[in-house]
C-alpha cells in the first residue's frame, strides 16, 4: 500500500539522500479529499499547523511558504514584521502577510520562540550594521550572515563579524 504525501522542498532536501526516513504527517480532511502533508522534523510541522490557522493561508500555501523559506526564516520574518519578505512568497499578498504577522507573532511569543529569536536577531543586526558601515552590500552581507549563523547559531557579534569578513 502506498500513500501520497505532499512535502515541502526543505523536507525533500533533508530526506533526499536517506534510504530510511521518518516523516511526520498532518492529515487534512475536506469534503472531497483526505490529504497528507509530510515533514522532516517537528519544528516544520508545528509551523505548518500555525500557518494554516491564519485566514487566507491554506495547506498548499503553507507548504509553498515552507518550500520558499526554512522555519527560522519564516519565524524571523513574522517576529520582525517583515511584510516584504513574506510577500515575496508565491500566493502571499500584503494583507495576508500582515494578517499572518498579527496573528502568529503573539502565538510565537506564547510558545517561547520569540525570546530566542530576538537574541539571535540582535546579534545579526549588530553585525549587519557594522558590516554595512564598512561599505559592504546589504544583500551579500545578509546572505553571508545567514549562512554563518546556520553553521554556528550561538556566535557573538565579534565572531560573526570576523567570520563574515573572511567570507566577504
Amino acid at each position: 500500500m502506498g500513500y501520497l504525501v505532499n512535502i515541502s522542498l526543505n523536507t525533500y532536501s533533508k530526506i533526499s539522500e536517506s534510504e530510511n526516513v521518518r516523516i511526520l504527517v498532518h492529515l487534512q480532511i475536506s469534503e472531497d479529499a483526505h490529504t497528507l502533508y509530510g515533514f522532516a522534523d517537528e519544528e516544520e510541522r508545528r509551523l505548518f499547523r500555525l500557518l494554516i490557522t491564519v485566514s487566507g493561508i491554506g495547506c498548499n500555501t503553507a507548504r509553498m511558504m515552507l518550500s520558499s523559506m526554512n522555519v527560522d526564516e519564516i519565524e524571523n520574518a513574522l517576529v520582525t514584521e517583515d511584510v516584504h519578505r513574506l510577500k515575496s512568497i508565491k500566493g502571499i499578498g500584503e494583507k495576508t502577510a500582515q494578517r499572518a504577522i498579527l496573528e502568529l507573532k503573539s502565538k510565537l511569543k506564547k510558545d517561547g520562540i520569540l525570546p530566542s529569536l530576538l537574541s539571535h536577531l540582535k546579534v545579526k543586526d549588530e553585525a549587519m550594521a557594522a558590516l554595512l558601515t564598512l561599505g559592504f552590500a546589504r544583500n551579500s552581507v545578509d546572505k553571508t550572515l545567514d549562512s554563518i549563523l546556520k553553521k554556528n547559531p550561538v556566535s557573538t557579534v565579534e565572531d560573526l563579524i570576523k567570520q563574515a569578513l573572511k567570507s566577504l
